[in-house]
């Protein structure tokens, strides 16, 4: 059984930081990894960043140096800290978790997530 629960979202003016968590409980695998994710309106869902089940961190192109991907494991939580925002980063941000391995090309991740957060919306305005 996968339960993700994702929070943090919410409304910041260009240049600004948001902090989301995901609460990750799976009950159904020993190893597996995590993401990040992020669909805007009228665009397919895609690949913000992700931990391996190694602790292995990787980002998509658009956020590196930006976003920092984080794990509390006393909590069992997923974190994305995000900093110096964009209008382009406004999405709804999703959580996912794959018990399997990740592909190469992580950019195809989005559609080998086993299970999926109900997301969190995130706006950036200019």
């Amino acid at each position: 059984d996968v339960q993700l629960v994702e929070s943090g979202g919410g409304s910041v003016q260009a240049g600004g930081s948001l902090r989301l968590s995901c609460a990750v409980s799976v009950s159904s695998a020993n190893d597996y990894c995590l993401g990040w994710f992020r669909q805007a309106s009228g665009k397919e869902r895609e690949w913000v960043g992700s931990l391996d089940s190694d602790g292995r961190i990787n980002y998509a192109d658009s956020v590196k140096g930006r976003f920092t991907i984080s794990r509390d494991k006393a909590e069992n939580t997923l974190r994305l800290q995000m900093n110096s925002l964009q209008p382009e980063d406004t999405a709804m941000y999703y959580c996912g978790v794959d018990t399997g391995a990740p592909p190469e090309n992580l950019d195809e991740w989005v559609q080998w997530i086993d299970s999926w957060g109900q997301g969190t919306q995130v706006t950036v305005s200019s």
